[in-house]
């Protein structure tokens, strides 16, 4: 009976393993399979006319984006911070008072440095005083005020006022991008139509657009500073100019059979 039981035993297991082996082969073959009807086109990304575009417009800048504010150097801290702090005050009090709101000032720079000179006879740095610099950033929506707002400013800091320089941008350039993508989506179908007729073939719609576009940021000019103490007697000239906004596409069209 032992015997008899033992076989039973071997036979099931042996049993239960051909099956186990025959539904993993099906499900391999299940898994390995593709469908008749699925088409797998690796090299479409390759398929197609393919160009870019470019479109660009001419803007009038509406902000003035001004960096400006105070440097002092006294032989302690105390005292620099203090003549900064005293002068800066009158400026941001300019600024504000001239229409500048307090949402377009922004603090960029604050500094406190070591000032030292070359000593020949010992041969060292030798520290003479301390230098606070404290630069920032106004928007001047008003274009025709901004020469006015520069005096007022340098005559409000007076010996320790410091402009790093001026930029000009535009706030919103929505109309302006909807134009430049017009110019550079017509510019791309020029393109494509040449090189369709150029190659003998026939031009189709479009089926990948790509586009990227380009607003100059403020482009400060050169740093100036302005001799305080006497009053300008012409106002500070300052001329806007244009901006260029550029925006690029990059376009494929399909070849038709």
């Amino acid at each position: 009976m032992k015997k008899l039981g033992l076989v039973f035993v071997v036979g099931l297991l042996a049993l239960l393993l051909v099956v186990t082996l025959i539904g993993c082969a099906e499900g391999t073959s299940a898994l390995g399979a593709v469908p008749a009807n699925l088409r797998v086109n690796l090299n479409s990304q390759q398929e197609g006319i393919w160009v870019n575009g470019s479109g660009k417009v001419s803007a009038v800048p509406d902000i003035a984006t001004l960096r400006l504010g105070i440097e002092a150097q006294s032989t302690s801290v105390a005292q620099a911070q203090a003549q900064a702090a005293d002068a800066m005050d009158k400026v941001m009090k300019s600024l504000t008072a001239n229409g500048v709101a307090e949402k377009d000032i922004q603090t960029q720079t604050f500094n406190i440095s070591k000032v030292t000179r070359w000593n020949d006879k010992e041969q060292k740095e030798v520290l003479i005083g301390y230098r606070v610099t404290n630069i920032v950033q106004a928007k001047i929506r008003t274009m025709n005020k901004v020469g006015a707002i520069i005096d007022a400013v340098a005559e409000a800091g007076g010996d320790l006022t410091r402009i790093d320089g001026i930029g000009f941008s535009v706030e919103d350039p929505t109309t302006y991008n909807a134009v430049a993508r017009q110019k550079a989506m017509a510019d791309a179908e020029a393109k494509a139509k040449q090189l369709a007729q150029l190659s003998g073939v026939k031009l189709g719609k479009p089926t990948y657009i790509s586009e990227s576009s380009y607003v100059p940021p403020p482009i400060y000019r050169p740093a100036f500073e302005k001799a305080a103490g006497a009053p300008a007697m012409v106002e500070t000239p300052i001329s806007p100019g244009e901006l260029d906004i550029t925006l690029n596409v990059q376009v494929v069209y399909s070849i038709l059979d």
